[in-house]
C-alpha cells in the first residue's frame, strides 16, 4: 500500500506540473500575439477615449505591433461634465464613443526584437489616437470610402501617459516621442 500510494502521489504531482506548464505556455502564447480585429486597446493619451476596439490593421494581414496603425472603434469614452450654469453636459474630450478612430500603437504585449539584442515587451496594448475618420460624401448624396493616405503623424490629445518605446522615431512618431512622459 505504502508503495503504490507513493506512484499514485508521485504520479498526480507529475500530472499536476505538466498541466501546470501546459497552462503557462498557452497564456505566453496568448501574451505574445498581434494586435488583430477584435483587440482591445487602452487609449493613453488625453483625446477623451478611454478603451478602444480595432477594426483593421494598416500594416498587413496578421495584424500590427509597435508602432503601427490601426482603424479603431471607441468602446468607452470620458464621461460627460456638467456645467454649473446650465442643464447641458458638455463633452470632456475630443472623441466620443462609437467614433471610428486611426491611432498609433504605443505598447504592446508582444515583444519585439532590437538591434543591441534585447526585447521589449510590455504588459498592456495601447495606442494614442491620430485622428477621427470621417465619412465623405460625394455630390449624389452617397458615400465614399477615404483610404489612409498616411498623413496622421500628429495626436489629437496634448498628453500621452506612461512609458512609449523609442522605436516611434523610426515610425516617424516624434511628437508622440515628444509628449511622453517616460521613453523606454
Amino acid at each position: 500500500r505504502s508503495l503504490l500510494g507513493d506512484l499514485t502521489n508521485a504520479f498526480s504531482g507529475l500530472m499536476s506540473s505538466s498541466n501546470g506548464s501546459i497552462l503557462s505556455q498557452q497564456q505566453q502564447q496568448q501574451q505574445r500575439t498581434f494586435i488583430q480585429m477584435g483587440t482591445t486597446l487602452k487609449v493613453v493619451d488625453n483625446s477623451g477615449g478611454k478603451e478602444v476596439m480595432c477594426i483593421q490593421s494598416l500594416r498587413g494581414k496578421k495584424g500590427a505591433r509597435l508602432g503601427d496603425i490601426v482603424i479603431g472603434s471607441v468602446k468607452e469614452a470620458a464621461h460627460k461634465v456638467d456645467v454649473k450654469k446650465g442643464k447641458d453636459a458638455i463633452q470632456k474630450g475630443k472623441v466620443k464613443k462609437g467614433n471610428v478612430v486611426y491611432g498609433v500603437v504605443v505598447r504592446a504585449a508582444m515583444q519585439k526584437g532590437r538591434v543591441d539584442g534585447s526585447q521589449v515587451r510590455f504588459d498592456d496594448n495601447a495606442i494614442v489616437i491620430l485622428g477621427i475618420k470621417e465619412k465623405k460624401k460625394d455630390e449624389n448624396g452617397k458615400e465614399k470610402k477615404k483610404k489612409y493616405a498616411g498623413g496622421f503623424h500628429q495626436p489629437l490629445g496634448t498628453r500621452v501617459f506612461g512609458p512609449v518605446p523609442h522605436e516611434m522615431r523610426l515610425k516617424k512618431q516624434l511628437k508622440i516621442l515628444s509628449l511622453a512622459q517616460h521613453l523606454v
